[in-house]
């Protein structure tokens, strides 16, 4: 029989929001994505980074107020931290995983760099928090730098960026190389570095790319069969949080179009996952996708939980 591709798409909870956590957290995910390879899937996975990036932003940022010396890094550094140090405790937690089952299966991270346009309407209206709270002075620094900040009542100030929208993910050959040798591949960790390009060079951008958008693209880059977005519900609803919720089993791209007009998909939650999907579907439209829980995947592959949407 042969492997189903797949793309898995991690969300926070798949890797807790400090160092230790994550520790605790990537040994439950790599079960998880184990059960995948076990059902037959080639995995090629990507990942949330918001709280540790945001983590690396800070340390850096008072590194720099402790030490003169050090050069504060910039926003598509720490993206690059980010992604290694997740993809590392995802790669070992998930081998380790493997080889308790007698599975010897390569698993590798490639840092990823996803180019953005310069003009996308996303850096005139940057919407992401990251960093450290600052004081008000602070903020003024950063706002003098040409940093956008955000108060945030009674805590303070934060540093903002843009999240643009992803245009063309620059290792996508040795991604897809490594798939089609049924290795497990992570890949374009935290929406990927993104950077923009200048004749023959590539210049980070001050910005972070939304990891929904990402795994939609990864997917119908590399023509998977299915794109899997593990979030922190068991599936999509209906009039989430309301007295009338219900679970949504299915729906098509006009459904989840029209679920969309009618406002039901949270921005900054659900919204960007339904449009993952939507932009999927419509470049394979023999796809499926899945969106459920961690602790439901295993159920969902086999049609028994989660939403499943299709062209």
């Amino acid at each position: 029989m042969s492997k189903k591709k797949v793309v898995v798409s991690l969300g926070h909870d798949a890797l807790g929001y400090t160092t230790e956590a994550q520790w605790d957290a990537v040994k439950v995910t790599a079960k998880a994505l184990a059960d995948l390879v076990e059902e037959n899937y080639q995995l090629t996975i990507t990942h949330s980074n918001g709280p540790q990036v945001s983590m690396i932003h800070k340390a850096m940022t008072e590194l720099r107020r402790v030490y003169i010396d050090y050069t504060p890094a910039p926003m598509c550094v720490c993206s690059a931290m980010s992604q290694g140090y997740v993809g590392y405790d995802i790669q070992n937690a998930l081998r380790s995983e493997l080889l308790s089952r007698g599975i010897s299966k390569p698993v590798s991270t490639i840092l990823t760099q996803v180019t953005v346009d310069p003009y996308d309407e996303a850096f005139y209206e940057p919407t992401k928090v990251i960093g450290r709270y600052m004081s008000k002075e602070d903020a003024e620094i950063e706002v003098k730098k040409g940093n956008y900040v955000k108060e945030d009542a009674g805590k303070g100030f934060r540093r903002v960026v843009a999240a643009p929208r992803p245009i063309d993910i620059l290792e996508i050959e040795a991604i897809r190389t490594l798939a089609d040798a049924d290795q497990v591949v992570i890949a374009c960790g935290g929406g990927g570095i993104p950077v923009i390009e200048q004749q023959h060079a590539l210049k980070g951008a001050s910005a972070v790319i939304e990891k929904d958008a990402i795994a939609g693209k990864l997917a119908s880059d590399l023509k998977c069969d299915e794109l899997i977005i593990l979030t922190n519900v068991d599936c999509v609803y209906k009039d989430f949080g309301r007295e009338t919720q219900s679970p949504i089993v299915s729906m098509t791209v006009e459904q989840a179009k029209s679920f969309i007009a009618d406002g039901q998909f949270e921005a900054g939650t659900m919204l960007p996952k339904i449009e993952a999907a939507i932009s999927y579907l419509e470049k394979v439209p023999s796809g499926k996708v899945l969106i459920t829980s961690m602790a439901k995947v295993k159920e969902a592959v086999a049609g028994k939980a989660g939403t499943v949407i299709t062209a």
